[in-house]
Formats: C-alpha cells, structure tokens, sequence
C-alpha cells in the first residue's frame, strides 16, 4: 500500500511513525513534513492535494491538519478516485465552526454545556451575564487550540470576544478526557482516550495552547466510558451528520468533560488531536493503514478489534521561547540523539526545520514532543523527563507536571 501523509507537524510524525510499523505499506510519503518526518517517510514539496497524490501514486491519503478538511481537500481527492481518510467539508465543519457543533449536538441529544452564540457586543454581554463565571468564550472558526479562553476575569473574556462571532458557554467541570473514533459514517471504532494539558505552566496556568501533553490510558476512568461516550455521544453524532447529508469519514475527536451528570461535551475535532496522537498510537498494536483504509473504503464494520500493548505513554511538549505568544524561530536544537538514547523514549518533530548550514533549528511555537513508553504512567514519566534534560533549545520551556496527578492516583471522577 502506497500512502501519503499531508501535514507537517508533530502529529503527522506520529501518524508517520506508526504506518511505518505496518507492514501493509510498501511507501510512504509526506507533504510537507519535517526533518523528523524526513528520517521515516519521503518528503513532498507542499502542493494541492490531488497533485500530491498522483504524484505518490497513493493508495490512501491520510489528512491530518484541520485547515485542508475544512476547506474541502478531502472533497478534491474523493473527486478524483483517491481513498481519503478525512472527512468532507460538510462534516468537517463541527470542528470548524463551534456554533454548528453545537447545533448538530443538540439536534442529536448530546450531552453538552449550555451556551449562546453571539455576533455583536449586546448579545455578549447578555451571554455572560447569563451563563455567568467561569467565562468560556470560544472563537467561532478554527484558531490552532487558542480560539479559546477561560477565565473570572470578565474584561478578558470580553477583550477575547472583540472583532469575533464567538460561542459563550457554561463552564464544565470535572477531569477531561480526549477520545479517538475512527468511523466510515456508520461504523464506530474508538481508541484508548486520552488526557491532555492545554495551559501553558504547572497546574494549569497561564493561556490556552495547541496542547503541552498528554498521557494514555487514564487508570482513574470509568470502566464502561469508551463504551457509554460511544453510545451516547459519537454515535448518535455521526447519525445525526449523516442524516444531514453530511457523513463523516474520518477521525472524530470528542473533547470531554467528566461531570457529576456523566460525560458532557467540551469539543469536537475533525481529526488526529495534538499531542494526543503521540501517546495513543504508540501503544496501538493493530497495524494503522489497514485501519484507515477500512475507513475509507466504508468497510469499517469488517475490521477486526483492535489490539493494544499492555503498557503506558507520556508525551511532553517542549515549546520555544515566546510560545503560545510569538514564538522565536531560527533557534538551534541540540542533544536529540542522546535523549532518542534513553530507553522508550522516541523523539517527535513538530515545529523543526534545518537551517543553510544545515543545523536542526526552531520553526514554531511547539518544537518536539518526547514520548516514553513503560510499564506504567510513573516509568513513562521519568523517562520522558530524563530525555527532555538532554534537549537544549535556547529559551525552550516545557510543562513539569504532565501526568503527576495521574501517576500518583490523585484524580477523581465526579459521582
């Protein structure tokens, strides 16, 4: 199976690293990649997606940013014969638009927060007023996991709203869980959920960013909560989107809140979460193109279950000096070659590139991701951070805390 990966960043590294491991795939390109990426797949110069894939004489197209969904490259490639995985413009829209998530989740009988959707300042102010503190304000549009922001402070919600069509929602409390499903508009298939640390410091401080880590699978979960998300919310979703004339292919990405009244919906995403995907496909023994491509031929419902190592991972992000602000680019990276060295550990790129002189260098906000595999969630952490000391990027900066409360039993679902 010949594949193409389109994308550049630290998921579709991921993505990359595990459809290597399959031995289905007989090539595998990326467009545009990263020098990461580079060491396990053949890099394309970015382009339309259709040429790419005649280019690569693909097989199967795999999306992995959101931006091309929403703009409709999955529409393109399915045009010209290629199998996609990814959804259509139509359904990717309950990523690219909050208010029409919000809609299709209502319509499905979704559990989800309270919200109003305003266009102009009076209708802001009658939101806030109504749905009270925490203030969550949500840009209406796709904004790279920064659209958001939660907060007491009224005037820095309202700042956050200004110029903005914006979703103003009731605040959800309770652990938060991030759930894979790969489903063919029908069929559902869900991955081990995962938990993620959008704040930029310790214990949840400071902005929103795309996401600091995350760690998989979470012992403190409920042992039916695969199974009642599944049910309950993924499903009648992708009913509902159907029925709309709007069938969703792909990979659909429920954020959730665990709440004293049982799960409720934080987000949906239209694709592979980042840093999510590094700690969830690592551990996914099932051989990933198959999969993928039993998605986008619609035959899902044939794929046999999936399989999954007996053991933990955890991802940390580290982010370059300015990030989730500006981020200064054109750093060097050192050290990589001694953290790849501590044992199951493996190094992803995200924003890297080489400079003229060919040193590895800074391009983005978030740089690398250094994922550890171990027995349990305490070895995959110290192993993570041993590694990350090895790393030196001037100015870098990186969460301390990713997984603790987990790895020491500290988190409890509500009820």
């Amino acid at each position: 199976m010949r594949v193409l990966v389109i994308g550049g960043g630290g998921r579709e590294h991921a993505l990359c690293l595990a459809l290597r491991r399959d031995p289905a795939v007989s090539a595998l390109f990326c467009a545009p990649g990263n020098p990461g990426i580079a060491q396990v797949a053949d890099l394309l110069p970015d382009g339309p997606p259709v040429a790419l894939a005649r280019q690569a004489e693909a097989d199967l197209v795999v999306i992995g940013p959101e931006a091309p969904l929403v703009e409709g490259a999955a529409d393109d490639l399915r045009a010209a014969g290629f199998a996609v995985f990814g959804p259509s413009a139509a359904a990717a829209a309950i990523e690219g638009s909050k208010a029409f998530a919000k809609d299709v989740m209502e319509a499905a009988g979704v559990p989800t927060a309270g919200y109003a959707v305003c266009a102009d300042p009076a209708e802001l102010r009658a939101a806030l007023d109504l749905l009270g503190s925490p203030y969550v304000v949500k840009h209406d549009e796709l904004a790279a996991g920064k659209g958001v922001v939660v907060t007491d402070d009224r005037a820095v919600a309202e700042r956050h709203a200004a110029g903005h069509r914006v979703v103003v929602e009731q605040f959800l409390d309770g652990p938060e869980v991030s759930l894979f499903c790969v489903t063919d508009g029908s069929a559902v298939v869900p991955l081990l959920p995962a938990q993620d640390f959008k704040r930029v410091g310790d214990d949840d401080t400071g902005p929103n960013t795309g996401g600091m880590g995350a760690y998989a699978p979470l012992p403190w979960a409920p042992a039916d909560l695969v199974d009642d998300v599944v049910k309950t919310i993924v499903t009648p979703v992708v009913a509902e989107l159907a029925r709309r004339g709007a069938p969703f292919s792909g990979l659909l990405y429920a954020g959730l809140a665990l709440t004293e009244a049982g799960p409720m919906v934080i987000e949906f995403n239209a694709r592979f979460g980042d840093p999510e995907t590094q700690v969830v496909l690592p551990l996914l023994e099932t051989p990933l193109a198959g999969l993928l491509q039993a998605a986008a031929l619609g035959r899902l419902a044939d794929h046999p279950p999936l399989q999954w190592r007996p053991a933990a991972a955890v991802t940390v992000v580290v982010a370059s000096d300015g990030y989730p602000g500006t981020p200064r680019i054109g750093d060097e990276i050192t050290g990589l070659d001694a953290a790849a060295e501590v044992d199951g550990v493996t190094v992803v790129h995200a924003g890297t590139a080489r400079d003229g002189g060919g040193r590895l260098v800074t391009s983005g906000g978030r740089v690398l991701a250094v994922t550890s595999v171990a027995a349990d969630l305490a070895d995959a952490r110290q192993s993570a951070y041993t590694a990350i000391d090895r790393i030196g990027i001037r100015g870098g900066h990186h969460r301390r805390d990713i997984a603790d409360r987990a790895a020491r039993g500290m988190i409890a679902v509500p009820g």
